[in-house]
């Protein structure tokens, strides 16, 4: 599974943790909650919950869009492959400074309008369902691009690593004898 189908599950499981120190706190913690009450805390904890989402996208954001420029020019200077490979690469790349410029911040604005309300209109659920599937085809887009670039890599590498193989056994060949080495 993709990495960044990995923060939606982090994502989720922040918004879970949230639900779950309020049901079941710590019993130092018990006394301070009962205090306040967890009806006054519930959106609170939610929101410090989506706050700590929002951070995480963010860098993980930045740690793609990294991450993505790397693998490019190590394919674009490090390996002999054709065009096909470096457009995948460049087509992840996109992908990528797409999610971090257009799908990312309307998931955080559309979070953002929603923490602390308790009854989100239809619109904005629609909204988050539309971006949340944005993002994960764009996850999955990405997956299956990077899949299809690893099984080029290996195919290119044993291939190019047998043809290495003839072309040391033609020099090797008796009729050769006359190369100097």
């Amino acid at each position: 599974m993709g990495a960044g189908l990995w923060m939606l599950w982090v994502a989720s499981e922040n918004n879970a943790s949230a639900d779950k120190l309020l049901l079941a706190p710590s019993a130092s913690a018990a006394a301070y909650l009962k205090t306040l009450g967890r009806a006054q805390l519930s959106p609170l904890t939610h929101y410090l919950a989506n706050e700590q989402n929002r951070s995480l996208f963010e860098v993980w954001g930045v740690v793609q869009i990294v991450l993505g420029g790397l693998f490019f020019f190590l394919l674009l200077f490090g390996t002999h492959l054709g065009k096909f490979p470096l457009a995948v690469a460049l087509l992840m790349l996109l992908i990528v400074i797409g999610e971090r410029a257009g799908i990312t911040p309307g998931m955080e604005m559309v979070r953002q309008h929603t923490d602390f309300n308790p009854d989100p209109s239809q619109r904005a659920r629609l909204a988050s369902d539309v971006l949340n599937f944005g993002y994960k085809m764009a996850e999955w887009a990405k997956f299956a691009l990077g899949a299809v670039s690893g099984a080029m890599l290996v195919w290119q590498e044993r291939r190019r690593s047998l043809d290495a193989r003839k072309q040391v056994n033609v020099v090797d060949k008796a009729d050769y004898r006359h190369i100097d080495r």
